[in-house]
C-alpha cells in the first residue's frame, strides 16, 4: 500500500499536499541541522579548551547542548499541536541560529556553555517536531523505511560533523563551526516555508508546566552531580550532595505531578506496556553509551595518534559508515518482513563488543585496529537506535503514538546528557590522576589539552603522557561497554508487536 493513499497528509483542508518525498526531505533537513551540532564540535574540543581553558568543563560543551535539547523535548510536541508544527519548527530554527551566532562570539568557557544551552533549546524542537510529522503521515508498516532514512541522516550528520568541524578548525577558526549553521539554517527555513503545508486544525492541550519544571530540576541536578563529583567537587563536599538532593527532589516531584496532571509529559501507565518500558530503558542506555564514549574519540585521535582535526574527522568514517549502512538496511528489511525484534538484540551485542575492543587500543596500535573496532560499534548502533522508536510506535494505541515517540526520544536524550557528563567526569578524573603521578615524578607537562604542546614534549615524557591519556579514554569505554551489555540483556525480553498497515490505525 502506498503511504500517500492511506496516510493523512500535512496539508490543510482543500490544499494540495506536498509529495511525501518533498515533505520527508524537509523534515530530514531539519533533523540534519539538529544532529549536526551534536557532533561538529567534537573535533574542535582540544582547540577550544586550548584557547578558552576549562579542561574540567570540557564535556559541558557537549552536555549543555544535549541537556537543553532534552528538557524541551516533551514541550515541543504539544506546542506543535497547539500552534501548528510549521510555526513551531520555524521558531526552533530561528532560536537555534541565534544560539549558534552567540556560540561563535563566546569569549570564555562559561559563555560558550550558556550559549550552547540556548542553541540546544532550538535544536530539541527540530528533532521532535520532525519525528512527530513522520508518525502523522506514514503508516507503521512502511515507517521502518523512513525511520531507517532518518537514522541514516543521523549517521550522515555524525560523518559530516567531525569532518566539517575538523576542516574548519584546521583552516579557519573554531568559531566558524557555529557560524556555518547560518546558511544551512536559513536554507532549512526556506524549504519548510515552501513545502511544509501544516494542518490548519489545532488541538486543545493543557501543557504540564509543573512537570517540565520538576523534570528540569531532576536532570540538571543529576547531571551536575555526575559531572562534577570527584572533579570540581570532592565526594565529601556537602555542596555536591545538595546538588544530588536537588535532583532527587525534582525526580520525586516529577513522578507525583505525572500522577495527577491532566495531560502528563510521560503518562505513567505507559510503563505497564512491556515494549514501552524496555525500549525506553534501552534508549536511555544506548544514548548514555554512544554519546558518553564516542565524544572522546576525536580527542584520542588528535592527542594519541597525532591526527590533525581534519584527519580525526576522516578517521571516524568507519564508525559513522557502519551506523549509516545498518540503519538504512535494517529499516528496509523491517518494512519488507514486518519483523524488528532481532535487530536491537544483534545491535546491542555488536555495540558491546565494539566498545570492549576499544579498551584494548594502545598508543602504538595500528590505526586499522581502531577502524575495525569503530565499524563494529557503528553497525551495532545503527541496528538499535531507530528500531526502538519503531517498536514503541507499534506497541501503543494510535492516539498515544506522539507521546510514546517523544518519551523514547526523551529517554535517549537524557541518557546522552548523563553519559557525556558521567563519562566526561571519569575521563577527567583518570587523566588528572595519571598526570598528577607524572608531575610527582618530576616531569614537566603542558597545562592545557593542546595536541601541539603534547607532540612537542620530549619522547620519554610524551610517551608517559599518552599512556595516561589512553588510560582515561579506556576508562570511559569500559563503562560504556558494561552499560551496553545491560541493554543487550534487556533486548532479549523485548516483545515483537505486529506492524499496522495504516497510519493512525
Amino acid at each position: 500500500m502506498r503511504p500517500q493513499s492511506s496516510a493523512p497528509h500535512a496539508g490543510g483542508e482543500g490544499a494540495n499536499p506536498p509529495s511525501i518525498r518533498l515533505l520527508m526531505g524537509a523534515l530530514m533537513l531539519v533533523m540534519l541541522l539538529s544532529a549536526l551540532d551534536q557532533t561538529i564540535v567534537s573535533t574542535a574540543l582540544p582547540t577550544i579548551v586550548g584557547e578558552l581553558g576549562g579542561l574540567d568543563r570540557l564535556s559541558w560543551i557537549v552536555t549543555a547542548y544535549m541537556l537543553a535539547s532534552t528538557l524541551v523535548v516533551p514541550l515541543y510536541g504539544k506546542f506543535g499541536d497547539l500552534f501548528g508544527r510549521k510555526t513551531v519548527l520555524q521558531i526552533s530554527v530561528i532560536l537555534f541560529l541565534i544560539g549558534s551566532v552567540l556560540c561563535g562570539m563566546a569569549q570564555t568557557m562559561p559563555q560558550l556553555i550558556l550559549t550552547r544551552a540556548l542553541q540546544g533549546l532550538g535544536g530539541g524542537g527540530l528533532m521532535v517536531v520532525s519525528m512527530a510529522a513522520v508518525a502523522d503521515v506514514i503508516p507503521p508498516a512502511d515507517r521502518g523505511k523512513y525511520q531507517g532514512l532518518f537514522g541514516g541522516v543521523f549517521g550522515l550528520a555524525t560523518v559530516i560533523g567531525p569532518l566539517l568541524g575538523g576542516f574548519i578548525v584546521q583552516h579557519m577558526s573554531w568559531r566558524w563551526i557555529f557560524y556555518i549553521n547560518l546558511p544551512l539554517g536559513l536554507f532549512a527555513l526556506l524549504v519548510i516555508n515552501r513545502v511544509f503545508n501544516a494542518d490548519s486544525k489545532r488541538k486543545a492541550h493543557e501543557i504540564d508546566y509543573p512537570g517540565a519544571v520538576f523534570l528540569s530540576m531532576a536532570l540538571v541536578g543529576i547531571t551536575l552531580f555526575t559531572s562534577e563529583g570527584g572533579t570540581l567537587h570532592a565526594w565529601s563536599d556537602p555542596v555536591l550532595w545538595c546538588i544530588l538532593a536537588f535532583g532527587i527532589v525534582g525526580a520525586i516531584g516529577f513522578i507525583y505531578e505525572e500522577q495527577r496532571a491532566w495531560e502528563p509529559i510521560i503518562p505513567l501507565d505507559l510503563f505497564r506496556n512491556r515494549s514501552f518500558s524496555l525500549a525506553s530503558l534501552m534508549a536511555l542506555i544506548v544514548g548514555m553509551s554512544l554519546f558518553g564514549s564516542v565524544t572522546f574519540l576525536p580527542l584520542y585521535l588528535q592527542v594519541v595518534k597525532h591526527a590533525t582535526p581534519t584527519e580525526a574527522g576522516l578517521q571516524l568514517l568507519p564508525l559513522m559508515g557502519g551506523l549509516l549502512i545498518t540503519s538504512i538496511v535494517s529499516g528496509r528489511i523491517i518494512s519488507r518482513t514486518g519483523k524488528y525484534r532481532l535487530f536491537p538484540i544483534a545491535g546491542t551485542l555488536l555495540a558491546s563488543v565494539g566498545m570492549g575492543l576499544m579498551t584494548t587500543l594502545t598508543p602504538d596500535a595500528p590505526l586499522w585496529h581502531l577502524y575495525l573496532f569503530a565499524s563494529i560499534l557503528g553497525m551495532g548502533m545503527g541496528m538499535t537506535m531507530q528500531v526502538l522508536v519503531l517498536a514503541v510506535q507499534s506497541a501503543v494505541t494510535p492516539d498515544r503514538i506522539g507521546v510514546a515517540t517523544s518519551s523514547v526520544t526523551l529517554f535517549r536524550s537524557v541518557g546522552g546528557s548523563i553519559g557525556v557528563a558521567l563519562f566526561g567526569a571519569v575521563f577527567s578524573q583518570v587523566l588528572k590522576s595519571g598526570l598528577a603521578t607524572l608531575v610527582e615524578q618530576g616531569l614537566a607537562l603542558p597545562r592545557s589539552l593542546d595536541p601541539d604542546a603534547v607532540h612537542h614534549l620530549p619522547d620519554d615524557v610524551q610517551h608517559a603522557y599518552l599512556l595516561a591519556f589512553s588510560d582515561a579514554v579506556h576508562a570511559a569505554f569500559q563503562m560504556a561497554a558494561g552499560v551496553m551489555l545491560l541493554a543487550f540483556v534487556l533486548s532479549l525480553f523485548l516483545p515483537e508487536s505486529p506492524l499496522r498497515n495504516k497510519a493512525g490505525k
